[in-house]
């Protein structure tokens, strides 16, 4: 009989389970995309129902259920840190506690009332829950790895060797000195939400200089050759109150934290610059000392600060290792797939066969949506559509991108983790000098300086990226191929700050960063056919092999989950075009009434 294991995350942020079944991911899915709250750090019993429908089993059948972390070991790091900073910080430790003792440390029971007649119930170490989503659905046979972001129960960064079934943490850096809380922290400074914001710093560096490099490695960071480091805690709030930072890194760094959403200055450009270089040399620093100490060829990578694209670009041009796995959802939401299978492998001894794969299965591991599902909810909600047949809906859908338009593609499973691959995303063409701006204000309704990926077929990415192998999950930044750039114009010195997105840089405008860079999803025929064939399509009427590539979201909104989520995106943004499996619905053809009782969306202009 067939051996269940169902991994849980939640109750800090991105809340997710996950199932696997005889050491197979079966299924994989975040809270949010189902109860539609973005970031749901709740108990996830919507999650949770999903695998199991997908598995086709019953909370009885599950022979082990293991969770993320172990609370009792975070409630001594809050009890610990209260003590050592106390009487600072009494307020917001007993603002913590009522949350503590209502719930989070009685998982345990919380588990047995959800998924009564279960196995046994596991915690497993926070970052050993990284590790394990690293190491274990890598293609390698054995890898070194190394985990990086806030903070787990005590630790912030680790590094180990995995080989076979075995993974092995050798050492780790402690809280309060985490480059994740760091990042978060310049995040907070910069008017963006912590856990939340992190990529969009990220997306804001290159239009910066990075003058405040000095500044923070002689005032905030002691950073050492191999990596470690100990930040100077006078200049954070995070350990005593609910703020990041504190009055003296804002006298350090010339004023108060930006407001949100108020205009976005050159100061505060070359304040994300700064703090990005600082976290590049400090994982590249890291990544060196690892593969020093354990000789391997490959590295595996996770935690929230592997989601730091650009970082995983230098990291794998500058370099020691041979290649790198970076786990796609390599937040809190992929604890939850670690430590089902640091639970199948690790506690239950079972064996590994990687046989040179990805085990993630292209990251496609939600619900799907059938045919029959979705003729059933375009009938009974009235909804006009055309049905076509897969070859004809590409060509289809490929002509209209070329002509213009932007279109949601609502198709197979859905993604697990926080990248749109081809499954839930909004799709536009790359060469049109407005797309970026416009895809911005009209349909994410977000800031504009954010920058867009390419979604490019893998058989043509390194013709125009300096890139030259997969990057399935959107998570490696590389340049753009000079051959594919357009010269500077003399009006490039006047431009300074977010104006510098004006600029046409590419052949692709839309997905050109200001450093001439872009963020890459390569697309494989066996593992995206219908989104491959789609940009092939694409292609073979412009010779432009990619597309943007965007989650299916507005501002404020997790990435669509259902049919019923797509649509009702559809309706209020300005897309053109709305694929749903092999449905395509047009803009024009929807009634008028049914747009104007959604609520509008918020916009962000700056």
């Amino acid at each position: 009989m067939a051996v269940h294991v169902l991994g849980i995350s939640a109750l800090y942020h991105d809340s997710a389970a996950a199932l696997v079944r005889d050491g197979e991911v079966v299924a994989a899915a975040q809270e949010e995309r189902f109860t539609r709250r973005k970031h749901d750090p709740s108990f996830p019993v919507r999650a949770i129902r999903y695998c199991l429908a997908e598995a086709g089993i019953g909370p009885d059948r599950l022979d082990c259920v293991a969770f993320y972390d172990k609370p009792v070991l975070k409630f001594d790091r809050l009890l610990q840190t209260a003590c050592a900073f106390a009487p600072r910080g009494l307020r917001s430790f007993l603002a913590a506690m009522p949350v503590w003792l209502g719930s989070k440390l009685w998982l345990r029971r919380r588990i047995e009332e959800e998924l009564d007649g279960c196995g046994e119930i596991l915690f497993c170490e926070h970052h050993g829950s990284h590790a394990a989503s690293a190491f274990y659905p890598s293609p390698f046979e054995r890898a070194a790895v190394l985990t990086i972001d806030g903070v787990g129960e005590w630790t912030t960064s680790a590094w180990g060797v995995g080989e076979g079934n075995r993974l092995r943490l050798m050492a780790e850096i402690a809280f309060p000195h985490s480059l994740g809380l760091l990042y978060s922290a310049f995040t907070y400074y910069c008017g963006f939400r912590v856990n939340s914001g992190e990529y969009k710093l990220m997306g804001l560096a290159p239009y910066g200089r990075p003058r405040y490099v000095d500044v923070i490695l002689e005032r905030l960071v002691d950073l050492k050759p191999d990596g470690s480091f100990r930040l100077n805690l006078d200049f954070f709030g995070f350990c005593t109150r609910p703020t990041m930072t504190n009055r003296r890194f804002h006298r350090l760094f010339g004023g108060p934290p930006r407001v949100p959403e108020s205009p976005i200055t050159e100061r505060v450009c070359d304040i994300a610059r700064s703090i990005q270089q600082v976290t590049e040399e400090i994982v590249l620093r890291m990544a060196r000392h690892v593969h020093e100490r354990t000789g391997e060829r490959f590295l595996c990578l996770a935690g929230g600060v592997a989601l730091n694209c650009v970082a995983n670009g230098r990291l794998l041009r500058e370099g020691p290792f041979e290649d790198l796995w970076i786990q796609p959802a390599s937040g809190d939401a992929g604890g939850a797939l670690g430590a089902a299978l640091a639970a199948w492998h690790q506690h239950l001894g079972r064996p590994r066969d990687c046989g040179g794969r990805d085990r993630m299965g292209g990251a496609s591991l939600g619900p799907a949506f059938g045919s029959q599902e979705i003729e059933r909810f375009l009938e009974m909600e009235r909804i006009p559509a055309t049905r076509l047949e897969p070859a004809e809906l590409a060509d289809r859908v490929a002509g209209l991108i070329a002509g213009g338009a932007t279109v949601g593609w609502f198709e197979g499973r859905m993604e697990f983790g926080p990248r749109a691959l081809g499954n839930r995303s909004i799709l536009a063409d790359a060469r049109d000098p407005g797309m970026q701006s416009s895809l911005n204000r009209k349909i994410k309704f977000r800031e504009s300086f954010r920058p867009f990926a390419p979604a490019v077929l893998l058989e043509r990415v390194s013709e125009w990226f300096d890139l030259d192998r997969p990057s399935p999950y959107m998570l490696l930044v590389a340049p753009v191929r000079a051959c594919r750039l357009r010269s500077r114009g003399d009006d490039e010195a006047s431009l300074v700050g977010v104006d510098r997105r004006r600029r046409i840089r590419s052949e692709i405008p839309a997905v050109t960063h200001v450093d001439d860079s872009a963020r890459i999803q390569t697309v494989d025929a066996a593992d995206k056919p219908a989104f491959h064939r789609l940009i092939a399509a694409f292609e073979r009427r412009t010779g432009c092999p990619l597309l943007i590539n965007t989650s299916f979201n507005v501002r404020g909104e997790p990435p669509v989950g259902s049919p019923l989520d797509a649509y009702r995106c559809f309706l209020r943004t300005e897309l053109d075009y709305l694929v749903l499996g092999d449905y395509l619905l047009s803009k024009a053809q929807q009634p008028e009434d049914r747009r104007a009782k959604l609520p509008p969306v918020e916009s962000v202009l700056d």
